[in-house]
C-alpha cells in the first residue's frame, strides 16, 4: 500500500461534517469558517455562567493563515471571551506570534495530547511481530477460549454496550458519556465510518469498543468491558481485528486514542501499558494540546479566576 492518508488523531474526524451534525443533534451551536472552497475549519461554541460564551476548534491539524484571518475576523463579531483551539504542532502558534495574537496554554486540554498511531499497511505478521510477546499470547488465548468477534449497529447491541459503559464506569470510578450521547453517534455517523465492535464469551457480551474509519485513519473511540470473563482476554482480540479490518479497508493508520506517559494515576497507567503492548517501539504522536487565544482579557482573566477556585 503507498502513503496516502496524513497521520493525525482521529485521521480529522473532529472536523467532519458528520461528526459537526452529531454535534448539532445535540443542540451544539456550530461556527463554520470558510476561507475558500477546499478550506474551512468548525468551532463549537460554548456558553459559560458568568463569564459568557468561548469558542472551541477541536483537532485544528490543517488550519492555515488564510483561515485565521478568517477565524479573527468572525469572532469579533460574536462577543467571545476567547478561543480555546487544539495545536498539533508549532506552525500554528508561529502564525499566531506573526499576527501579534495573544495566547497561553488552556488550563486543561480538551483532547488526549499523545496518541498511539500505528502503521497498518504493515502485513497481518509484521504487526504481530512488533508487539508486546504477553500481547500475542492472549490474543492467541482468547481466540483459543472461543471469544468471538463482530460488528453491528444493532440498537441491542448499542444498549448492551451502554450497559458495560456504566459497569466501566462504577468501576474504575470515572464518568463517561450518557446513554443518548452514543445513541446519536450511531444515528448520526454513517455505518462507513463507525461500528460497534463486540466480543461474545458463553452467550454474553464482556466487551465492546467503538471504532471509527475516516480519511485512512481507523481509530479506537470508546471501550468498555465487563467485570465477568476478565481472564479470556478479550480487549486483545478485539482491537486485533479492527487492526485486521482497518486493513481490508485500505486504511493507512490504527490510531489507539490517547496514552498518558507521564501519568501517576494507576488507571491511566494501565491504559497506557495495555496500547503499548500491541506496538512498544511505534513513536507516540504528539500534539501541544489545547491553547487559548484571549479576545477578552477582562471575560478570561475571569474564567481563570473562577477556574482556580472551582
Amino acid at each position: 500500500m503507498n502513503i496516502k492518508y496524513n497521520k493525525q488523531p482521529e485521521g480529522g474526524l473532529l472536523q467532519s461534517d458528520e461528526w459537526i451534525e452529531l454535534l448539532r443533534t445535540e443542540k451544539k451551536e456550530i461556527l463554520t469558517v470558510v476561507s475558500d472552497k477546499k478550506n474551512s475549519i468548525h468551532c463549537v461554541v460554548h456558553k459559560l455562567p458568568v463569564v459568557g460564551k468561548y469558542m472551541y476548534i477541536p483537532r485544528a491539524c490543517n488550519i492555515n493563515e488564510n483561515l485565521i484571518d478568517k477565524l479573527l475576523c468572525e469572532t469579533k463579531n460574536n462577543s467571545l471571551g476567547w478561543l480555546r483551539v487544539d495545536v498539533c504542532d508549532k506552525k500554528l502558534l508561529d502564525i499566531f506570534d506573526e499576527k501579534g495574537v495573544k495566547y497561553m496554554k488552556a488550563p486543561h486540554d480538551m483532547q488526549p495530547r499523545e496518541n498511539l498511531i500505528i502503521d497498518v499497511a504493515l502485513s497481518e505478521e509484521e504487526l504481530l511481530a512488533q508487539m508486546k510477546s504477553k500481547t500475542r499470547y492472549n490474543i492467541r488465548l482468547a481466540k483459543k477460549k472461543g471469544v468471538k468477534i463482530f460488528y453491528t449497529r444493532d440498537d441491542g447491541y448499542i444498549n448492551k454496550f451502554c450497559d458495560l459503559v456504566e459497569t466501566t464506569a462504577n468501576r474504575k470510578g470515572v464518568t463517561f458519556h450518557d446513554r443518548e450521547h452514543y445513541q446519536k453517534m450511531f444515528d448520526s455517523i454513517p455505518s462507513d465510518m463507525m461500528q460497534l465492535y463486540v466480543a461474545e464469551y458463553n452467550g454474553k457480551i464482556i466487551a465492546a469498543n467503538i471504532i471509527s474509519f475516516y480519511e485512512g485513519v481507523a481509530t479506537y473511540l470508546h471501550g468498555a468491558t465487563s467485570d465477568e470473563y476478565r481472564n479470556v482476554m478479550a480487549p486483545f482480540l478485539l482491537q486485533w481485528q479492527a487492526i485486521k479490518d482497518a486493513k481490508g479497508k485500505d486504511c493507512q493508520w490504527y490510531d489507539f486514542g490517547g496514552v498518558f506517559l507521564d501519568s501517576d494515576d494507576n488507571g491511566k497507567k494501565g491504559i497506557t501499558r495495555f496500547k503499548l503492548g500491541f506496538s512498544p517501539k511505534t513513536e507516540i504522536f504528539k500534539t501541544l494540546g489545547s491553547y487559548d487565544v484571549i479576545l477578552s482579557p477582562i471575560k478570561y482573566n475571569l474564567y481563570r479566576i473562577l477556574q482556580k477556585i472551582k
